[in-house]
């Protein structure tokens, strides 16, 4: 959906493309993380697979329209898979804190 709206609208592109593709990949990760709660090393090495999937699929349609170079498929995933990880770790970080409550 991302895609698309950044293919028929140039703000988007510009100004909520990147921002939102990592979004979307950090709550890919957290979510997963929160669901599985396996401990830090697994959500976050989990999350990181979450938001690299949500990347290369993302960037990959946008490839394909054109919108983006192929070296943005590599930048980006990588990208993608670092703020899964990250989103991998908070996710945790709430199954730890729900388990408290």
């Amino acid at each position: 959906m991302l895609v698309v709206s950044g293919h028929f609208s140039h703000w988007v592109e510009i100004h909520a493309f990147q921002f939102g593709g990592m979004m979307i990949a950090a709550i890919a990760g957290y979510l997963y993380g929160m669901h599985s709660a396996r401990g830090w090393g697994a959500s976050a090495f989990a999350g990181a697979i979450a938001g690299g999937t949500c990347g290369i699929i993302g960037i990959a349609v946008a490839v394909v329209l054109q919108e983006l170079p192929m070296l943005a498929l590599i930048v980006g995933t990588l990208i993608c898979v670092l703020t899964g990880a990250v989103g991998g770790l908070f996710g945790q970080m709430a199954a730890n804190m729900r388990k408290m409550i």
